[in-house]
């Protein structure tokens, strides 16, 4: 017997006078793109002060949640307090540079306001960019001031460790305003056209988690920065079409296999305003991964990867002649992975971590780059290193792990000693998933919490995990705005597969009032790329209860090569893009169709960017056998990504062909079992609409049938409650005309 949907209309005709009310507890697409976020009262970007005694965060407006502004709040007695208000300073937001919109959309940066700030070192100053221009906050009278008033924004702006100055790029170049004066100093002059200095290049934003492209020293002696020349990348012509027209943008873009910008890094001395150039090696086609600085200043640590990633070297630099030396290598055979655990301690010695164990770890080195000890071991993966607090010798860090054993589900802070060998000690409870973001002495950190039952919430700790405040509690009470909908809110349950020696992790949420007895239609969603993995004890998204409401069951399964596990475990898909990963989601089908409670005929895959390559992969495997496929912004040929990504898992189309030629898209189309919903936004600049415009074409040569929707002026996401709610609307009618009750009555 199939089940019924929540969504569906009736087949009968009637009066407003006789039909009935709408349950007030059923969840509606209308609801979840409306104002107030029923994500309730979320802290984004929350940091502490240096000295930990404040906390800075942004929180959405409740009048509009695309627009953020600066709170901050005391960690002892004291309500949280606006301390920039974005509408108060600019009533009027006007349009952004191409140039920073190009930015944001690399930093997934959506909304509006204050969507980026950044403490001085001394926790004097909060400087936050707001809509091109550049504030500055003071702690000690809470007073905002504006730095900048120019018609060219100013971006990536940062406050100098010491507060002294406020530094910027504006129009390629790099300026310096003393504090003390009002004053600009240009440290660059020659930024224009295909120069660009101080600002981290397309790939390092988009692919390698780099968003700057200059550093100050502790001592503000320095400044390190980087020069681009993009002449050497490949003009990609490409059609940015919104709802008032089309324009033809010559994009610079690095295909695989092609050439990438040439960038160099060099040093200035800010009060000599001298400039020496960094030794980075005698071969320009070389990637900047990393830029730290020695505690005291004085050496400079770069780590340059290799154009094939297979090769990560540490240099240890002279700021005052640019001489460099290779202190410490790491190599792989598929890729070596990058990360933000560098730190450099006041001693001289720095903590590195290392995959060269088949796990991350944490290590510990002397000066001169000769290994120490590790600071951690076993079998789990260290996600990243939070703090050191060098007083007590005590190294934080956040992992997956349970009683030293992989636990991928759940995510912890623990500590551990960094002069001797000894074993973690959880500081937050398990159960669910923490963020964590400590001070710069490690005395105290703002922990992010989210299980199953808790939606997102943000407090105050000491370091030994003592709650002292809350930031946002976002209590899930009467006066939350998910509340009038709990009742029909479904827990997802867990369980494991099994594959080519591997454990993976899925999760599954049935509709409201399920019936074993009775079928289901199954959306299973998908992602499957390298990433950071999606199936997680947290509280899960408002748009999965639409789908539960609607009749379906929500599977999520992560694959070989997603996840943030062992090495093994991501490199699986090396070479191979699009086979492991197919491999496992057939899996998943096979257990799916086990199960008593599922209509075996009625299942579909819904899935965006790397999902949206999978959706199509997997449309088109036999022995998927799915019903309806949902494809979003799809990479369809990998020769059309760009070189750093694709590189890094598939080598160049030259050194690959039949790596490439096995994840085209286009040959498996004919194999194709399910209806095809395709979207894509027409000015999207990261995967590129030609991605999706071969599928396209190849469905109409061949008298294909499918359905498509392309979004004017969105790039690689559709932004904004409104188009959202249209794009909810459509998926939940395809799938409704597909697998859902109309699909078994028209």
């Amino acid at each position: 017997m199939a089940a019924g949907s929540a969504l569906a209309q009736s087949p009968t005709a009637q009066s407003p006078a006789t039909r009935p009310a709408p349950d007030p507890s059923i969840l509606t697409p209308e609801r979840v793109f409306a104002n107030p976020s029923l994500s309730g009262p979320v802290a984004q970007g929350v940091t502490l002060s240096p000295d930990g005694q404040l906390v800075a965060f942004l929180r959405a407006r409740e009048d509009d949640v695309s627009v953020l502004d600066l709170w901050a709040a005391p960690t002892g007695p004291g309500e949280a307090f606006k301390l920039i208000d974005a509408r108060a300073l600019v009533p009027d937001a006007g349009e952004l540079s191409e140039a920073e919109k190009a930015r944001r959309e690399r930093m997934r940066i959506s909304q509006r306001g204050v969507v980026e700030y950044s403490w001085d070192e001394q926790g004097r100053y909060i400087l936050a960019p707001l809509e091109g221009d550049v504030y500055l906050a003071s702690r000690a009278d809470q007073t905002v001031r504006r730095l900048t008033n120019t018609p060219a924004d100013e971006i990536d702006a940062k406050v100098s460790p010491k507060g002294n100055f406020v530094s910027y790029v504006r129009d390629q170049d790099l300026v310096i305003q003393d504090l003390a004066t009002n004053t600009e100093t240009p440290v660059t002059t020659d930024g224009d056209g295909l120069i660009t200095w101080a600002t981290a290049e397309f790939i390092a934003q988009e692919e390698m988690d780099r968003d700057t492209g200059y550093w100050w020293s502790p001592d503000e002696t320095y400044i390190a920065l980087q020069r681009t020349d993009e002449s050497t990348v490949d003009i990609v012509p490409r059609l940015d079409i919104t709802g008032g027209g089309a324009t033809t943008v010559q994009q610079r873009y690095p295909r695989s296999g092609r050439p990438n910008a040439v960038v160099e890094l060099y040093v200035q001395d800010r009060a000599a305003g001298t400039r020496v150039k960094v030794d980075l090696g005698s071969n320009p086609d070389i990637y900047l991964a990393r830029v730290n600085w020695a505690a005291d200043g004085k050496t400079l640590y770069v780590q340059r990867q290799s154009r094939d990633q297979k090769t990560l070297d540490l240099l240890s630099v002279d700021p005052a002649t640019g001489a460099s030396r290779v202190i410490s290598t790491q190599t792989s055979r598929a890729w070596v992975g990058l990360t933000s655990d560098f730190k450099a301690l006041k001693d001289g010695s720095f903590i590195w971590s290392s995959e060269e164990s088949g796990w991350r770890h944490l290590y510990l080195y002397a000066r001169d780059g000769r290994r120490l000890r590790a600071i951690t071991s076993g079998a789990y993966p260290v996600k990243g290193l939070n703090g050191v607090n060098e007083t007590s010798g005590e190294v934080f860090f956040t992992a997956s792990m349970k009683d030293g054993k992989e636990a991928p589900i759940e995510q912890q802070m623990f500590r551990t000693s960094l002069r001797r060998a000894a074993a973690p000690v959880a500081v937050t409870p398990a159960g669910g998933w923490w963020g964590v973001s400590m001070n710069r002495t490690a005395t105290a950190y703002v922990g992010n919490y989210t299980d199953l039952q808790t939606p997102s919430q943000s407090g105050l700790y000491q370091a030994d995990g003592t709650f002292v405040r809350w930031i946002e509690q976002n209590k899930l009470d009467e006066h939350h705005p998910m509340f009038p909908y709990l009742s029909r809110r479904q827990t997802p349950t867990f369980g494991t597969l099994q594959s080519h020696g591997e454990t993976l992790v899925w999760q599954m949420t049935t509709p409201p009032n399920f019936d074993p007895t009775k079928t289901y239609p199954v959306l299973m969603q998908v992602y499957g790329g390298p990433s950071a993995g999606g199936v997680k004890k947290g509280w899960q998204p408002a748009t999965n209860q639409l789908l539960t409401e609607a009749g379906y069951i929500v599977f999520r399964l992560d694959n070989r090569g997603e996840g943030d596990r062992s090495a093994a475990f991501k490199q699986a898909l090396y070479l191979k893009m699009g086979q492991p990963e197919v491999e496992d989601q057939v899996l998943a089908a096979d257990y799916l169709r086990s199960l008593p409670y599922v209509d075996k005929d009625r299942i579909a895959v819904m899935g965006w960017s790397y999902g949206g390559f999978m959706s199509l992969m997997m449309g088109t495997e036999p022995k998927m056998g799915l019903a309806a496929i949902l494809a979003g912004a799809p990479p369809t040929e990998w020769s059309l990504y760009d070189t750093h990504y694709t590189e890094r898992f598939m080598s160049t189309p030259e050194a690959n062909v039949e790596g490439y030629a096995a994840s085209d898209v286009i040959p498996r189309l004919p194999s194709m079992t399910g209806r095809l919903l395709l979207m894509h936004g027409m000015a999207d600049d990261n995967v590129i609409l030609e991605n999706s415009t071969r599928v396209i074409d190849a469905l109409q040569a061949k008298s294909t049938p499918f359905e498509l929707m392309l979004w004017p002026g969105q790039r690689h996401g559709v932004r904004g409650n409104e188009r959202q709610l249209a794009q909810w609307r459509i998926w939940l009618d395809f799938l409704d005309r597909t697998i859902g009750t109309r699909s078994h009555t028209e």
